[in-house]
């Protein structure tokens, strides 16, 4: 597992959506109490960004067609077979760390 600064923790506020770029990988944050999320900021459905959504609550809903997930598992909750790619995500020394998976460039 690599993990890679994506953003300073004080720089993903609660109850936003925070795109950030890790390596090339559009990457959407989500703050919720003292955790933070990392998911592929890609909706499943028609592959939009899922940052140009809402947030309410821990209800993270699509802005094309509606489609909900749990904003604190990326599972589905309309439609309820649909899920989002997670990343692993740490916070340490103040910044948000997230692992794309793969190998890091040089």
């Amino acid at each position: 597992m690599t993990l890679e600064r994506a953003i300073a923790l004080d720089d993903v506020w609660g109850g936003e959506l925070t795109p950030v770029v890790v390596r090339g990988t559009k990457v959407l944050l989500v703050r919720l109490g003292d955790e933070v999320h990392a998911y592929e900021d890609r909706c499943p459905h028609l592959g939009v960004e899922l940052s140009r959504g809402r947030l309410e609550g821990r209800v993270l809903t699509c802005h094309a067609h509606e489609w909900t997930y749990d904003a604190a598992t990326g599972c589905g909750i309309n439609p309820a077979r649909a899920r989002l790619k997670r990343f692993p995500v740490a916070v340490a020394d103040g910044a948000v760390l997230v692992d794309i998976g793969g190998e890091p460039r040089p």
